[in-house]
């Protein structure tokens, strides 16, 4: 088995979403994903160990990668287990609603992947000037960050508005993708400066990955990224 772009860009999406509920269905046009895409992302990221199976949630049924299409048409609703289960008229919480999601996130095990390994898997590739969508230190989310003048890097996208060097994306629909969700956003360019930045810019990454992805963990020691 071995993790592909789309894998790792699922886990990043259920680390925005953090506790909230979400469905296969939401999760698959979120990322422009097809539904047999995301249930095939989600089942590679159980065999790694990057995600984790709610326990009161339902199993991934056979054949579900390969029937999802038919299986997972459903717009609204989360999956449970079959056994009766008393509904209760109040809405519930964020906290309360993680358990019934299909599976969770293995913080440690993700963190871990995405501060020392994903950046191997999925080596950044330097492209032509183009206009698209920032990423990297250039994301409006590390505006006043760095100093005026640092060069742009872009996703190349027909609806983006700077000229930078381009970036190859994780995965093809990863501009769509941040453009839906401003903490995925976040991750997505915090995960780019680790592929193409500079040692500065690297660093910083590593920190606020850790503390996005795992919070409960001690912070990686300064200087750890070298270049």
């Amino acid at each position: 088995m071995q993790l592909k772009p789309q894998d790792f860009l699922v886990a990043l999406k259920l680390v925005a979403w953090g506790d909230q509920r979400w469905t296969y269905a939401r999760l698959a046009q979120e990322l422009g994903l097809s539904a047999s895409e995301a249930h095939a992302a989600v089942k590679r990221g159980l065999l790694s160990g990057l995600l984790l199976q709610n326990r009161e949630a339902a199993t991934l049924p056979a054949g579900a990668v390969g029937g999802a299409a038919q299986s997972f048409q459903e717009q609204q609703g989360i999956y449970r287990v079959t056994r009766k289960r008393v509904r209760r008229h109040a809405a519930p919480s964020d906290a309360a609603a993680a358990p019934d999601n299909p599976v969770r996130v293995h913080a440690q095990a993700l963190a871990e992947f995405t501060l020392h390994g994903a950046r191997y898997a999925f080596p950044g590739v330097r492209l032509p000037l183009a206009v698209g969508v920032p990423t990297s230190h250039s994301a409006p989310a590390f505006a006043g960050v760095f100093a005026p003048g640092s060069t742009d890097f872009v996703w190349p996208h027909p609806n983006g508005t700077v000229r930078g060097i381009g970036v190859e994306p994780l995965h093809p629909s990863v501009p769509f993708a941040a453009m839906q969700d401003v903490r995925l956003y976040e991750l997505l360019a915090l995960f780019d400066a680790l592929r193409v930045g500079k040692a500065r810019e690297r660093n910083m990454a590593l920190q606020r990955l850790q503390a996005l992805i795992d919070p409960s963990a001690p912070l990686p020691a300064k200087g750890a990224s070298r270049g």
